[in-house]
Order: C-alpha cells, then sequence, then structure tokens
C-alpha cells in the first residue's frame, strides 16, 4: 500500500462520489445548459454570499481569469512574495494580462493590511497603476497558514479606500474556515473574487469555481473561453464538487488534526533544523546537513510513503482526504525509525 503525502491534489473519488459523478445531469456548458455544471456554480457562489460563479478545469484557470477580468495591461497586482499566483502559475501575470507584480514580504504568506497600504504609491504617468490585490488562503508556502476574518476585513477597507479590487485565491479556503470558524459570506462581502478549489482537500478529481458578482462572472466567461476552458457535457465533473461540497468538507479537521501529530514526531528530531507552525493540513520543515533531503525521502519510500523535496533541503508533507488513521500510524513508525 502507497502512502501519497507529496500533495492535497493526489485524492482519487470516494465510491459514493463515482456514484454521484455516473448519475450526473449533463448538458452543454458553453450553451450554459448543463444542469451539473449551472448548480455547482450557484452552490459554490451562495456559501460566500456572491451572485454568480463559473466552473473551470483549474485553480490556476480560475486564478488568472481572475486576474484578466481585473486588470488592464501595464497595471500592478499586488501579492505575497510566496503567492501560488506568482510562483506557481507559469508567469501567467505577464503572459496572460501583461500586469507586472509587486511583492510584500509577509509572514508565512501572510500581509498586514499596514504592509499593503505602505506597499502603495501615489499616482504618476510614469508608475504602474495599482488595480488588484491578491491573498491566498491557506498559503501553500506558508506551511497551511491562515488569514482570519479580521485580517482579511482590513485588507478589504485599504482596497475599497483606494479602488483596488481584492481577489482570494481560496485553493483551501474551506481548510482556513475550518480552523477559525469564521462566516464564509463574510468572505464574499470583503472580496471582490474568489477561486474555490475543489480538488484539494474536498476530494474532487478536477475543478475549481471562480465566483463574483453577476458582471463580473459575465466577464469571466468569455475569458474562460478565450483560455480553453469552456466545457461541453462537464457536468460529470461538477457533480464531483458538488459532492465534495456537501460532504466532505467538515471532516477537514480530521486532516489538520493528523497532520499536527506528524509534525509533533518530527519536531522531536535532532536533524530536523526548522519547521513552520502547523494550522492545517501541511508540513514544512527542513533538515540540517547530517540528514540530506534524499537520504530522509528514500528512507520513507522503502515503506511505501511519499512526500515532496521544495527545496534548500527542505521537505513538505500534506495530509489528505486519502490519507487515514492506519496509515497515520504507518507514518509514525516509520518516521520513528530515521
Amino acid at each position: 500500500m502507497q502512502i501519497d503525502l507529496r500533495s492535497d491534489t493526489v485524492t482519487r473519488p470516494t465510491p459514493g462520489m463515482l456514484k454521484f459523478m455516473f448519475n450526473a445531469k449533463v448538458g452543454d456548458d458553453v450553451f450554459k445548459e448543463d444542469p451539473s455544471i449551472n448548480e455547482l456554480e450557484q452552490k459554490a457562489a451562495s456559501i460566500f454570499g456572491k451572485e454568480a460563479g463559473i466552473y473551470c478545469p483549474s485553480g490556476t484557470m480560475t486564478n488568472q481569469t481572475a486576474i484578466k477580468v481585473h486588470t488592464q495591461p501595464g497595471d500592478e497586482l499586488i501579492c505575497d512574495a510566496t503567492a501560488h499566483v506568482y510562483n506557481y502559475e507559469g508567469g501567467g501575470i505577464a503572459f496572460n494580462s501583461g500586469v507586472q507584480t509587486k511583492l510584500i514580504q509577509g509572514d508565512n504568506g501572510r500581509f498586514t493590511s499596514k504592509q499593503l497600504e505602505q506597499a502603495l504609491h501615489p499616482y504618476a504617468d510614469w508608475l504602474p497603476k495599482t488595480s488588484l490585490v491578491v491573498i491566498e488562503n491557506t498559503s501553500n508556502r506558508g506551511g497551511g497558514s491562515y488569514y482570519t476574518l479580521d485580517n482579511v476585513k482590513k485588507i478589504s477597507q485599504v482596497c475599497k479606500k483606494n479602488k483596488l479590487n481584492l481577489h482570494l485565491d481560496g485553493a483551501r479556503i474551506f481548510n482556513a474556515l475550518a480552523e477559525t470558524g469564521d462566516n464564509a459570506k463574510e468572505y464574499g462581502k470583503a472580496c471582490d473574487s474568489i477561486s474555490i478549489c475543489l480538488s484539494k482537500g474536498l476530494g474532487a478529481p478536477v475543478g475549481s469555481v471562480l465566483i463574483g458578482n453577476a458582471e463580473f462572472v459575465a466577464k469571466a466567461r468569455r475569458i474562460r473561453k478565450l483560455l480553453g476552458g469552456g466545457m461541453r457535457q462537464g457536468g460529470y465533473l461538477a457533480a464531483a464538487g458538488i459532492y465534495a461540497l456537501d460532504n466532505h468538507v467538515k471532516r477537514l479537521k480530521e486532516d489538520h488534526q493528523r497532520a499536527k501529530r506528524i509534525a509533533g514526531i518530527l519536531k522531536n528530531k535532532s536533524y530536523v533544523k526548522s519547521m513552520l507552525p502547523v494550522e492545517t493540513n501541511i508540513i514544512i520543515f527542513s533538515l540540517d546537513n547530517s540528514m540530506p533531503a534524499d537520504t530522509f525521502t528514500n528512507a520513507l519510500k522503502k515503506d511505501n510513503i511519499l512526500i515532496s523535496m521544495i527545496g534548500n533541503n527542505a521537505l513538505r508533507i500534506v495530509t489528505h482526504l486519502d490519507f487515514n488513521d492506519k496509515m497515520l500510524k504507518t507514518v509514525e513508525t516509520a518516521l520513528k525509525k530515521i
């Protein structure tokens, strides 16, 4: 039995999800006639109190679509230096939108409203126009760290005061909400658009939903088509998203608890040099020179356990829907041997 902890993207549909997918009602979504996609879009939007949503094949597409709608070529986008939109979306900010990025050095992927204010500049012909702020919740490279609703509201206030749009890359937003207990609709009030990933902790095989007001989503549909994201009978995939939202949100805290148990063992290892605070389902840690990263990962591979190397002798472990308590015991035993 292989235990794959490289990412929460490795999950596979549960039997219940597969059954629900096979029974989906479908149509042509480019004509807006796929009932399952329509249901998913409205369900995701209503959770956050937004008017509409649009289903896309990936979180990269939802993020890049949002950036394209919110900006014009030559504009400036502000985000954290570790942000997924900046580091892991193929240079899409520049390629798709012709926008430059100003980076904030935040705290484990999160920046404050004060830091945002300090990053703003006055209007001048020779300066780029700042038009969009992007926050990520939870932060991937921040080790699953999360913004609280109070943090987001303060950032939103700065954006409104300065006539900036605020986009939330909510790839793991439900992991954050599971920990904070914050009201999702309050996020909807604070953010102009939100990208919701279904294929990570929620366990769907494919897809993300971008939500916002009706005008924003109408523009996003045009951009999605331009990017090649207009699907036909995509309702079989959207059904998995519906099932995930109905059945896999409340269980996310189980992933967080398992991650913290693994972190507890690692913290007691002499060769673990440092570790980011483990707040949700992601563990990022660095090893000292006595334990090269490939030596560590190869030791785990002998017990059929896979984790990710992310550079500079740093490693990442991500717990998820397909990782249960029996597997956790296997991992704990393997770690104690190293």
